[in-house]
């Protein structure tokens, strides 16, 4: 969708959420990108550019805006509906494949070769799996630092940064201020971890959202052993690279 310039510019000058996660705006004047639901004033056309995915953007050397937060905005919905090689290559590095396995083990699980998954995701995202990767983890970074209390030198490598200098490097390029920075500006209201070993997160999500048929579907469908409906609260297990958890 990004090379239709006209259609992209109508989104960003209505300020409509429906696109968002679809394309990104990347102001030349200012060299940040934004979602196309961005509130500040639009800029003019001639100084938008868009791309694919927020990975293209850092590659380009665009800064994440301040305002909008657009590396926390949801994916394009295309990926989980999508059985295509592009999609299924977002899924494992959402899943965190290339930090564990490296782009050969990406190729390998989707059956390609190396150079195949580099051309495809280059071709339709203008970024490949490493920066992909690279972005995935600078958002579960700023995730954890804005929204849990944990120590810098382990949300570095809960994100899947090889070393804590990575970890620094890689958040002050991106946001273009320091981990210690991002936590400083963080709302106040983050939630308390209630248990050790307890994590609470605030998630982003796409709009519209109606939780209570949300969790009504998944107390009707819950599988015995898996999952359940208790006290208000759905609960599930996960099989997790380095073992079990559960979500609630």
């Amino acid at each position: 969708m990004h090379t239709d310039t006209e259609r992209c510019v109508r989104a960003v000058q209505s300020k409509d959420a429906r696109f968002d996660g679809w394309f990104f705006t990347a102001v030349l004047t200012t060299g940040i990108y934004c979602r196309p639901s961005c509130p500040v004033v639009p800029p003019k056309p001639g100084n938008m550019t868009f791309y694919p995915s927020a990975a293209a953007c850092q590659q380009a050397g665009f800064r994440a805006c301040k305002r909008c937060r657009p590396d926390t905005s949801p994916g394009s919905p295309e990926w989980n509906r999508r059985a295509d090689l592009t999609a299924r290559a977002m899924r494992l590095i959402a899943d965190g494949v290339v930090d564990r396995e490296g782009v050969p083990g990406l190729a390998a699980r989707l059956g390609y070769s190396t150079r195949q998954v580099e051309r495809q995701l280059l071709a339709e995202l203008g970024a490949g799996p490493l920066a992909l990767a690279r972005a995935q983890r600078a958002q579960t970074a700023r995730l954890l630092i804005e929204t849990t209390p944990l120590p810098m030198a382990d949300i570095a490598f809960a994100a899947g940064f090889s070393s804590i200098r990575t970890f620094n490097d890689t958040v002050r390029e991106v946001y273009a201020l320091s981990p210690s920075e991002l936590r400083t500006r963080a709302p106040r209201n983050r939630p308390a971890t209630t248990a050790p070993g307890a994590l609470s997160l605030r998630l982003p999500f796409r709009a519209p959202l109606n939780p209570d048929n949300l969790f009504g579907h998944l107390a009707a469908t819950a599988v015995p052993g898996v999952e359940e409906w208790k006290d208000g609260a759905y609960r599930r297990t996960l099989r997790l690279p380095y073992g079990h958890g559960i979500v609630a």
